[in-house]
């Protein structure tokens, strides 16, 4: 049989198999997929979060806001010094910083070398970790820059009030139900 060269070509009637396995990407396509959700995920997040911020600084005073949906959603501008929901606000301000800093860097780490060895994970996977690192670029740019987080939304029910929060810890917080959800709804390996 000739090909369409003119060169004479022959073909084994061997069929071959295609395999379903994820192909192992190695370091470079590792390092490319970290890169390609950083920039089309992780960046695009953390501009959200350090906009609104910067727009409620911008406009809105310390300590007041206005109600978005009456009985529901206030904007409101307000600081935390501490963690989540205030915890450890009580810690002075530059252990407190290097404190953040240094949980930050470890968690950072953590989720970048589980994204780097599962690169066969699925997309959603990969995008749950995308908002995890999102989030903790975005309230660890304003304990650099505010030596506090910036917290904005205010829901609430009757008498009932969440604490007011942010962008980034939405991410964080959906990124870490999706991590246990994955976790629990993967396949156990049968031994």
């Amino acid at each position: 049989m000739a090909n369409k060269n003119g060169n004479d070509q022959t073909f084994d009637d061997e069929v071959v198999e295609i395999s379903r396995e994820p192909v192992d990407q190695g370091r470079g396509g590792r390092l490319r997929s970290i890169l390609v959700w950083g920039a089309f995920l992780v960046l695009p997040l953390y501009i959200a979060d350090q906009l609104t911020k910067w727009l409620v600084c911008r406009n809105v005073e310390i300590g007041t806001g206005f109600v978005v949906i009456p009985g529901f959603f206030d904007l409101i501008h307000v600081r935390n010094t501490g963690a989540a929901f205030g915890i450890l606000r009580g810690i002075p301000e530059p252990v407190r910083t290097y404190f953040f800093l240094g949980i930050t860097v470890v968690a950072l780490a953590a989720v970048f070398f589980i994204f780097y060895k599962t690169g066969d994970r699925p997309w959603y996977f990969k995008a749950i970790l995308s908002l995890v690192v999102a989030g903790a670029l975005g309230n660890i740019t304003d304990r650099f820059i505010l030596g506090e987080v910036v917290d904005f939304l205010s829901f609430y029910i009757g008498w009932f009030r969440w604490p007011t929060f942010n962008l980034a810890d939405t991410y964080i917080s959906i990124g870490m139900a999706g991590l246990l959800i994955s976790v629990l709804a993967s396949p156990r390996d049968q031994e």
